[in-house]
């Protein structure tokens, strides 16, 4: 096919031509002879090239076979969501390696009750969490949500419950540095309360049990806030019947703060030494040491604790304590004090007839001359009158 077109104008890249119906059309100036000019008339020939077109269409159908067998055959696998282990206020939950097939990874999203819960970290290499802080003997929903880029993806909802407190099976233990016998007996009680035992710390352990606070184990569950408590811990749980706290079971806690009930197999060396730690109880009665008379302590020319805790009763059994000693009293007040009981030991020596000793004052000394001379003159008037007497004797 032959067309004739005129040179409208030509630039550096383009060239406008005219039809004869006066249609512009823009061609590249390089595919025309270096010669022509605004006005020139060329001949262009068209024609199609069906062996160029079949191969193109060959070309292009193997090149969609390739991008069907590669992305369209495989989609990715929605995730699939389980519990691993349920305690009273925690959960655990584990999926399988995600399936992206051809897809690249967007996100992997945990939703709680249908809210965002939080994107994992590292989906490809994480298979498992740990959610706690969860109310107790309670029900939750769980799904994953698998982003990429061949679409959306969504795990079936998981309903699960966490424990009541009288459920012990939850409990995980990880066993560190313990004496034999002392790890036999807590292997043993691990099986008598339906819980579990593991050899390493995990993501579900729950606590870990130990005498002794070294070796590895022992550093990765500080470095995970996991619970490190002694063997009593799991044999409190055990009497109790439920979970009990572990601030009184930590390696370095005081025993005393430990709220378990006495153990009902108890030796009696086990039961005096109770019995010698427990503080005597308000009210209750107490055995008195044997009382011995006065006379008896008299005899001795000693004091005993006897006389000094108790006095003489009826039939000469135990008085009453006798009250502590007060604390001695301010010397401002001793004088005023000891005039009154000099006052109180004169009174009672009247009464009693005892004679009275006490310390001769200048008062006293006044006293006892003006006695002294009214002694003296009722003596010189006894011997005048028995003078005058004489007298008179004679003069008859």
């Amino acid at each position: 096919m032959l067309v004739s077109l005129t040179v409208g104008k030509v630039d550096a890249g383009v060239a406008v031509l005219l039809t004869e119906d006066k249609r512009l059309i823009e061609f590249p100036s390089i595919l025309l002879p270096p010669s022509i000019t605004s006005g020139s008339i060329v001949d262009i020939t068209v024609s199609q090239n069906r062996t160029a077109e079949a191969t193109s269409q060959k070309s292009f159908a193997a090149l969609q076979s390739r991008i069907l067998n590669t992305y369209g055959l495989r989609a990715p696998s929605p995730p699939t969501l389980r519990l691993r282990n349920a305690t009273q206020t925690s959960l655990v939950l584990e999926w399988d390696p995600i399936d992206l097939a051809t897809s690249s990874l967007k996100s992997l999203t945990l939703f709680r009750n249908g809210t965002k819960a939080g994107s994992i970290p590292r989906p490809k290499e994480m298979l498992q969490t740990k959610i706690s802080g969860l109310a107790v003997d309670t029900d939750y929903s769980f799904h994953l949500v698998l982003r990429t880029t061949g679409g959306t993806f969504s795990s079936p909802v998981l309903t699960v419950r966490t424990h009541k407190m009288t459920d012990l099976s939850g409990i995980t233990v990880t066993p560190g540095i313990l004496p034999p016998p002392l790890r036999e007996s807590l292997e043993r009680a691990v099986e008598r309360i339906g819980a579990k035992m593991a050899d390493g710390v995990r993501i579900d352990t729950t606590h870990f049990v130990c005498t002794e606070g070294r070796g590895a184990d022992w550093e990765r569950a500080a470095e995970m806030n996991i619970p490190i408590v002694r063997p009593e811990w799991l044999e409190g749980c055990e009497q109790e019947g439920r979970i009990v706290g572990v601030r009184g079971y930590y390696l370095d806690a005081n025993p005393k703060n430990r709220q378990m009930p006495p153990l009902s197999g108890a030796s009696g060396g086990d039961a005096t030494r109770q019995n010698s730690t427990a503080e005597p109880q308000v009210g209750a009665s107490t055995t008195s040491l044997p009382y011995r008379g006065v006379a008896e302590a008299d005899q001795q020319g000693a004091s005993t604790p006897e006389r000094e805790g108790y006095v003489s009763g009826p039939g000469n059994g135990p008085g009453p304590e006798v009250p502590p000693t007060p604390p001695p009293k301010d010397q401002s007040n001793e004088s005023d004090e000891g005039d009154q009981q000099e006052e109180d030991e004169d009174e009672s020596g009247t009464e009693t007839g005892e004679p009275v000793v006490r310390e001769i004052t200048d008062n006293d000394e006044n006293n006892t001359s003006l006695a002294a001379s009214e002694s003296q003159g009722r003596k010189a008037t006894v011997e005048n009158d028995e003078t005058a007497e004489g007298m008179e004797d004679v003069a008859l």
